[in-house]
């Protein structure tokens, strides 16, 4: 295909961004070079992956802006001329936002644009994708009525209110989309309807099975040995990290000795919902059996995966969480919530478990059901590997994004719609 286009992702690289890693060298394996832009860099504590340094390195930052930045911006937009800065401005106060900081939030939008306009004149790139539906969709929609370059998105999700207002003009001008669950196509096909591009493919996140993969056998657990289960989520309310406190509590009193290992951080770097946690592991006296690893590499993920007896999410909601992926890759037991798309991933019973969300009794007896069924736990192990191989693999979204650029180039029907 031989084509080159902006790979745009927010605050890149962060500690959930091991897959949008994957897709990058898919998509290169598939011909495309997709070259890293993000807004800013995130906080070094979050960015542990091996790989950090180098997609650093090879990442255009558009913020700080400064001033050298902002002239080089205001060029870009003067040189667009006076019908496309029109049509930009208009988009502006056509947005769909009420309050006078968010129209002038809109106006440095679109100096930002600017920038990446002149980042995709530079780079020779024929489209933008983009890896959110925030802010950043707004940057590169703004760039296209700038430049004409067409741009794309992928919703990940758990909830299109989780991306801000304007989402009708974010998504109408855009060429494509993908959508990682069929849960959120649903979703967008009732909220945008009249308002969406003409083709949206449902693409799932997935794993590289080469690298995640068991280097030696599951060793199950046995009474009297300490438990150790493992999860892995950013320190955010909405990963259930307290709730799961509340089930290894249950779980200890019934004299299970439980080791909880959570790896993740919080997106202030430590200095957030990390100190609420810490607070709540102190006050349950659970300090001694509890760890919080922070922000940890893929391989120490994948160490803590292999050496725990079973893994366990007790979040409130979930696009459909690529951590499960891994851990069912692991060729271990798997306990999670019934939220968001995680019942697209998950066949109940069969290569892991829903339970309710919110329930940390129903999650600790789930937990103590498979420990104590051996069959149970030998058939979810079996199957769950399949599951992955077969409907979650890493080369997924990268093939749905790369057919619907294909699309775009022989038919050439996806240009900016009001050129």
């Amino acid at each position: 295909m031989g084509r080159r286009i902006g790979f745009f992702i927010p605050e890149f690289p962060g500690q959930t961004h091991i897959f949008l890693w994957r897709e990058h060298e898919a998509l290169s394996e598939l011909g495309i070079e997709a070259q890293f832009v993000s807004t800013a860099p995130p906080p070094k504590a979050i960015a542990s992956h091996a790989w950090a340094d180098e997609a650093r390195r090879g990442t255009d930052y558009l913020l700080p802006l400064g001033f050298g930045g902002a002239l080089v911006a205001m060029a870009e937009i003067v040189r667009a001329g006076p019908r496309r800065v029109g049509r930009s401005l208009a988009a502006v106060f056509g947005a769909e936002i009420k309050s006078p900081v968010g129209r002038l939030r809109m106006l440095a939008i679109l100096l930002v644009a600017g920038k990446l306009v002149r980042l995709a004149r530079r780079g020779n790139w024929s489209h933008i994708h983009v890896h959110s539906c925030a802010d950043a969709a707004n940057v590169a929609a703004m760039a296209s009525l700038l430049s004409g370059i067409p741009y794309s998105l992928t919703l990940h999700g758990p909830t299109l209110e989780g991306y801000g207002p304007n989402q009708r003009q974010k998504w109408k001008n855009a060429a494509f989309a993908t959508v990682i669950s069929k849960r959120l196509f649903n979703d967008i096909d009732v909220k945008l309807n009249g308002s969406k591009p003409s083709r949206i493919a449902i693409a799932p996140m997935g794993v590289d099975l080469e690298q995640i993969r068991r280097s030696r056998p599951y060793n199950p657990w046995k009474p009297g040995e300490p438990c150790r289960i493992f999860t892995c989520g950013r320190l955010n309310p909405v990963k259930g990290h307290d709730l799961l406190l509340q089930t290894v509590e249950i779980l200890r009193r019934r004299d299970i000795d439980v080791r909880l290992q959570i790896a993740g951080e919080d997106e202030q770097g430590g200095s957030g919902y990390r100190r609420t946690l810490e607070a709540l592991i102190a006050e349950k006296k659970l300090t001694g059996c509890v760890e919080l690893l922070g922000a940890v590499s893929e391989t120490r993920v994948r160490q803590g995966l292999e050496d725990a007896h079973i893994f366990v999410l007790a979040s409130l909601n979930e696009g459909i969480s690529v951590a499960i992926m891994e851990a069912m890759a692991m060729e271990m037991p798997v306990i999670v919530t019934d939220v968001g798309g995680n019942s697209e991933l998950v066949d109940h019973g069969v290569d892991a478990m829903l339970v309710q969300a919110q329930r940390p009794e129903e999650m600790a007896i789930a937990i103590e059901r498979v420990l104590l069924n051996d069959d149970l736990s030998r058939r979810l192990r079996q199957a769950s590997r399949a599951k992955i191989a077969a409907k979650f693999h890493h080369r997924i979204s990268a093939q749905a994004i790369a057919s619907l650029l294909e699309h775009e180039e022989k038919h050439g029907d996806l240009i900016l719609r009001n050129e």
